[in-house]
């Protein structure tokens, strides 16, 4: 956190406070020397004659300390960046407009120099809040960055520059710039609705259309009202989205555009002149190719993409290859194929490296960033033999990207040269009528098509290979992908909402409005989960749920176990459960090898409670990673559960919450989990309907199966399938699995959610069982009533005859006494 402003700052903007630069060169800067371009232009780093001996000893005005050489490298690499033209432009704007709207192409240099520019403009004002904040719609994106620009302005990673995403912040107090996961940045809103620690927010990627960075954009409009001198705001988009968020914002909001694609804009370091210069130009900036191969009929894309794959590479031609597929599955099963394909090719042709780009890889996504291996002999032997350009046999490295629409803005690579689009994406949608996720294999938008071919960047002639035909291309895509708002469960955005004190969502800003029927949907759940009043506003189980990092229904199940002495096994599930799934799937050959090794770490009351026994057995093994792939389970999901678990206790503990002691294993216990999982997922409940594990969940009458790596069906001798269950997932697929599933009692849905189960349920057998229990469960009370009642009057009509009793030999002995 900053320092607090002097009493007299110099500009509308509050000042910086002593200890967060001191002695800095850009302390004494205006905007107008950072406009003339003296901070680059002076090639020995002087900032003017004043700085003169600052300038001498080369130092970093961040940090103090002396520039690497290093960062003079790349400092001249960031100059030939295309975007570099829109500096100037963007401060100026910055001065005199709370908001700037920025339009450019992928791989100009926008998500990584904006950010650095908005730093100096924020200095350079003296903010106090000099924060710069940098919002991203993925994780991995967002650390790259920060790894990157750390990099470009000679600072260290988790100092000066940080990054923040979920379950992992590498930021301090006195960290500039941050680049943050754009779900974290709207949570942030929940306690501090202004945003009032930051000076300047980039929003960045606003084409991917997240429910987000959708509701942020939104919100920022009116917080860059409520403070107009000390925040500005720049959203970053690729020219697709210009129009739409030009016309959104009105008129007030400048526009700034590079709208040429990549290969148009000038080359970096180019100097060239005269007719050798043009066409060395014309060479280097030869338009992409765009080739429609439409797949053999039969054959999937996937594998299409791999014989292109090695095709290409049998030509000998030099260029990285990347290649765009539906799914993260699709990714490792094309990396294994190509893996096994490329075994067979000679030697000559030089070694082929796979490279996976999805979000699923974390950390491990920056292995796409490493230095190539040195240059193989074949290939040196192959050029002294005088071979006249890359020829079949002179051994070519190829760098082969295997990605998913991660790639289609974010991480921009180097010297590729061919892209091969398969044109499909797996899509999760939500459908509130039934209350399920989707999983959808569509076309990808002309937008993301083109987004792909603009993927090339080489100075070699490019090519993109589209493995459908031109008249989907022109005919079967939608101009734009959908956005998250109208494809996503909405219960945790309202819940947020509601807590910004946003009681009607017409009062929030959309740039495409959610489905009413989403909003009632969402709004019926939370009401379901006690999270609302009787005015529609958050209860004090809703305010509470809003604090827990969790989904409505897991976040409430937590909230019962502190009813019910659990919560220590509820912290161990919700983890789980929000951590990436820990069983590895399989080889089809290694499936009963797996079912082996896991079968002793099941847990008999089923697969929530056998999550908590994967969890402690990891702990017990000292988080072993050779004892996890062993056991085919996934080491990174059973350390990320780590530290989610701990997340969520130190959150319960702020908001002083009681955290039972542990009490796993016995019968009381599991009863009582349940009871919890309940009170939070009680709108995921499924019934046998005849025996034969024909699961129809109540709430939509789709019927489902159990997840074939179920406890219930792995365990041997295996036991008898549960008629009914609770599940914690159910994705309409090819299989329409339930995932995590555990056997509850009918009685407890009575008792613990009587209101939807007896009046909200639709109609069918299962109600019909569930309402028979309750007439069978409401006679039973009235029975023991009754047979109470009747013990009582038995026992008041045997005192009153005993008192009559008395009456009458006292009466009979007076009589014999008068005789």
């Amino acid at each position: 956190m900053m320092s607090s402003p002097p009493a007299t700052p110099p500009t509308s903007f509050p000042s910086p406070g002593s200890q967060l630069h001191p002695a800095t060169a850009l302390d004494s800067l205006s905007v107008s020397s950072l406009f003339s371009g003296d901070l680059e232009d002076d090639g020995d780093g002087r900032v003017g004659d004043e700085e003169e001996g600052l300038g001498d000893l080369e130092v970093n005005p961040y940090d103090g300390l002396p520039f690497s050489s290093r960062y003079y490298s790349l400092l001249e690499e960031r100059r030939q960046l295309p975007i570099s033209k829109l500096k100037n432009s963007l401060l100026e704007h910055l001065e005199n407009h709370s908001m700037v709207l920025l339009s450019a192409p992928s791989g100009v240099g926008k998500s990584t120099q904006v950010p650095q520019w908005c730093v100096e403009f924020a200095l350079s004002y003296e903010f106090s809040q000099g924060l710069v904040c940098c919002s991203q719609p993925h994780s991995v994106a967002a650390a790259s960055l920060a790894l990157r620009v750390a990099d470009e302005m000679d600072l260290s990673l988790g100092l000066e520059i940080g990054y923040r995403v979920p379950h992992d912040d590498s930021c301090t107090p006195d960290t500039l710039l941050r680049f943050v996961n754009d779900s974290l940045l709207l949570e942030e809103m929940m306690s501090d609705p202004l945003l009032r620690q930051y000076g300047i927010l980039v929003l960045d990627e606003l084409q991917e259309r997240t429910l987000p960075t959708d509701v942020l954009l939104g919100l920022l409009c009116d917080v860059c009202h409520q403070r107009p001198n000390n925040l500005r705001v720049v959203l970053l988009t690729h020219p697709t989205l210009a129009p739409r968020l030009t016309a959104f914002l009105g008129p007030t909001v400048p526009l700034l555009t590079l709208d040429a694609p990549v290969q148009d804009l000038p080359a970096a370091g180019r100097e060239e002149e005269g007719a050798d210069g043009e066409e060395r130009r014309a060479t280097e900036l030869g338009k992409v190719e765009t080739l429609y191969r439409e797949p053999p009929l039969g054959r999937e894309p996937l594998v299409s993409a791999c014989h292109m794959v090695l095709d290409l590479h049998r030509r000998g031609e030099e260029g990285d290859v990347m290649v765009f597929l539906a799914s993260a599955q699709e990714i490792e099963e094309c990396a294994s194929l190509l893996e096994k394909e490329s075994v067979a090719l000679s030697p000559q042709l030089g070694p082929l490296r796979m490279l996976p780009l999805h979000a699923g890889l974390g950390a491990a996504t920056q292995r796409v960033y490493e230095p190539e291996p040195e240059v193989s002999l074949s290939r040196e032997t192959g050029s002294s033999k005088g071979f006249d350009g890359p020829v079949l046999g002179v051994g070519v490295k190829r760098r082969v990207i295997l990605t998913n629409t991660l790639a289609e803005a974010s991480f921009s690579l180097p010297d590729i040269r061919y892209v091969i689009d398969t044109g499909l994406q797996l899509k999760t949608v939500y459908n509130p009528q039934i209350r399920a996720n989707s999983h959808v294999l569509q076309p990808i938008s002309k937008h993301q098509a083109d987004m792909r071919t603009q993927r090339v960047n080489s100075h070699l002639q490019g090519l993109c290979l589209r493995l459908y035909p031109q008249s989907q291309y022109e005919k079967g895509m939608g101009e734009a992908h959908s956005p998250g708002v109208v494809e996503e469960n909405l219960s945790h955005l309202v819940l947020l909402l509601k807590r910004l004190d946003i009681a009607d969502m017409g009062q929030c800003k959309f740039l495409d409005r959610p489905a009413p029927e989403a909003l009632m949907q969402a709004l019926e759940d939370l009401d379901y989960l006690a999270a609302l009043d009787d005015d529609g506003n958050l209860s004090e189980v809703g305010i509470i749920m809003s604090e827990l990092p969790l989904e409505p229904p897991l976040a409430k199940a937590l909230i019962a176990a502190c009813e019910y002495d659990c919560v220590d096994e509820l912290l161990t599930i919700a983890a789980m459960l929000t951590a990436p799934p820990c069983f590895v799937t399989p080889a089809p050959d290694r499936e009963e090898a797996a079912v082996s090794h896991r079968r002793p770490l099941m847990h008999t009351e089923g697969d929530h409670l056998t999550l908590i026994h994967l969890y402690k057995a990891f702990i017990e093994h000292n988080q072993d990673e050779a004892w996890c792939t062993t056991n085919f389970l996934n080491p990174a999901a059973l350390r990320l559960a780590v530290v989610i678990r701990a997340e969520l206790l130190e959150v319960m503990q702020r908001i002083e919450l009681p955290v039972s002691p542990p009490a796993f294993g016995c019968q009381d216990n599991c009863t009582n989990v349940k009871r919890a999982l309940i009170s939070g997922f009680f709108l995921k409940v499924a019934h046998d309907v005849d025996g034969s594990g024909n699961y129809l969940l109540l709430t939509h009458r789709h019927v489902a199966h159990l997840h074939p790596f179920s406890s219930y069906l792995c365990r041997q001798p295996c036991p008898n399938l549960p008629t009914w269950v609770l599940y914690h997932d159910f994705t309409i697929s090819h299989d329409n699995c339930i995932r995590t599933a555990s056997e509850v009692h009918p009685q407890m849905l009575v008792e613990l959610a009587p209101q939807y189960y007896l009046g909200n349920l639709p109609s069918s057998e299962g109600k019909d069982l569930l309402m028979e229990l309750r007439q069978s469960l409401d006679s039973h009370a009235k029975e023991q009533e009754g047979l109470s009642e009747g013990n009582h009057s038995r026992e008041n009509g045997g005192e009153e005859s005993n008192r009559t009793g008395e009456t009458r030999n006292q009466y009979s002995t007076e009589l014999c006494v008068v005789q």
